[in-house]
């Protein structure tokens, strides 16, 4: 099965379970509550294929672009008859429980599914743990320029104190031509200053250009791809490339794509000798879809890998899908201050091409870890204040309790279409951003 077939199949399979389990939410707490639901849809459009079961047709429609739940008198713009089964019918709190329980399944959804994965196989890089000490400054990056030495460690970045190297790396990814407050220690003085991280990628990420010291080691080899054709063997250390001392893989990363695809000279350790290899890198898919240039081998540097019992993983679990939502949120407001670019938000295309990267990877683990991203990802995005959404209906519940009146129908009513009209322009400049950075990977 070639990777886009892989690609497209993972991309239908996560986003329609994510779907379902996000409208299961509204329909249970729905029925639950005695509001009748006319329909439980997977996609928009025509009716392709379904079934109807007691008051509810259950379908699939035509455009596979998300799902609803139709509620009997939920939408204002329908006349009401007075059936108390109608979901205008029914007081607020329990029309909050129901816009919030969609949400809530998503939020549910991603704890489970990586308390899950923690208990069968919890790694991560061993350095993002250690406490943030540079390795290696790119020359002429930002940290370069404004002084940032190897051996010097971060004490302080945006407010964040005796960070480690994650939460350095967060700080730095979200912005991109935006100053961060930092301060380092050296020997023993402490050296203050402001670093402007570098927009990377055809994501536009932000990068400071310092890294940690963090072995390269040779571990899963590409079939086909320079490095298995040349004889490096997993296992190997890479110990320079032209001479140039590697001291981390995002360092080899970026080398790379500064030579091309010219040929470049490798110096491996393997079982205490030193063996060189001339290689020429080639573009190819990396990780999350997009194409580097690349010899060909996944890094293999030292990693913390145990499996936790079921109160360490849903302990773990919470506290990261609380750090990712804080991380989301976060993101969220600086794309509305323009401090990011929208290039960070990947649509269809771009989570189709990461769910393909982790359905490749051995084992369930990563495409179920892909998956708990996915499902808070979506669960945080309809809980914003946006009409039509979830959070929007919450929003206007809230500001109808503080008027102890409803908002009159036609006001509604342009609230809806402008709301509408916003989606519908925020998803075809997504995807735009999709396509362009898909081809923006695929160039030289």
């Amino acid at each position: 099965m070639n990777s886009v077939l892989i690609s497209l199949v993972s991309v239908v399979v996560i986003l329609g379970f994510m779907i379902l389990i996000h409208e299961f939410g509204h329909y249970a707490v729905a029925k639950l509550l005695g509001v009748r639901v006319e329909q439980f849809a997977i996609g928009f459009g025509k009716r392709l294929v379904g079934f109807r079961k007691g008051e509810t047709d259950y379908r699939l429609n035509a455009i596979p672009l998300g799902g609803y739940v139709r509620m009997s008198g939920e939408n204002p713009m329908d006349e009401r008859t007075g059936d108390p089964r109608e979901f205008l019918s029914h007081p607020r709190w329990h029309r909050f429980l129901i816009a919030i329980a969609g949400p809530f399944m998503n939020i549910l959804l991603a704890v489970v599914l990586l308390t899950g994965v923690y208990m069968v196989h919890y790694e991560y890089a061993a350095y993002m743990d250690n406490p943030a000490v540079v390795g290696y400054v790119e020359p002429g990056s930002p940290a370069a320029k404004v002084g940032v030495q190897p051996g010097d460690r971060i004490v302080r970045i945006d407010g964040v104190g005796n960070p480690t190297w994650e939460q350095v790396s967060v700080k730095e990814l979200l912005n991109p031509n935006q100053p961060l407050d930092f301060a380092v220690q050296r020997d023993s003085k402490i050296v203050e200053g402001s670093v402007v991280p570098a927009p990377i990628t055809t994501s536009e990420i932000g990068s400071a250009g310092w890294y940690p010291n963090e072995p390269v080691i040779v571990g899963e080899l590409d079939p086909g791809l320079p490095a298995e054709k040349v004889g490096i063997v997993p296992g190997d250390r890479i110990v320079s490339l032209d001479g140039q001392a590697i001291p981390s893989i995002q360092v080899m990363i970026e080398r790379l794509q500064q030579t091309k695809n010219k040929a470049v000279m490798i110096e491996v350790e393997r079982d205490g000798r030193r063996l060189s290899f001339n290689v020429t890198p080639v573009l190819a898919p990396a990780a999350r879809g997009e194409n580097h240039y690349r010899l060909g081998f996944k890094n293999a540097a030292p990693t913390k890998v145990t499996r936790l019992s079921f109160p360490e993983a849903i302990s773990h679990s919470l506290a990261d899908n609380k750090r990712y939502s804080v991380i989301l949120l976060e993101l969220v407001g600086k794309l509305v201050q323009h401090k990011v670019s929208l290039r960070t938000v990947s649509g269809p295309i771009g989570i189709a091409q990461q769910a393909g990267a982790a359905a490749q990877e051995k084992g369930w683990t990563p495409l179920l870890a892909l998956t708990a991203a996915i499902s808070l990802n979506l669960g945080i995005f309809n809980l914003l204040p946006i009409p039509i959404m979830d959070g929007g209906v919450i929003l206007l519940l809230g500001i109808e309790g503080l008027m102890r009146r409803d908002i009159s129908l036609p006001i509604k009513e342009r609230i809806y279409q402008a709301a509408f009209v916003f989606l519908v322009l925020f998803a075809a400049l997504v995807i735009y951003n999709d396509i362009a950075k898909t081809i923006a990977q695929r160039l030289p």
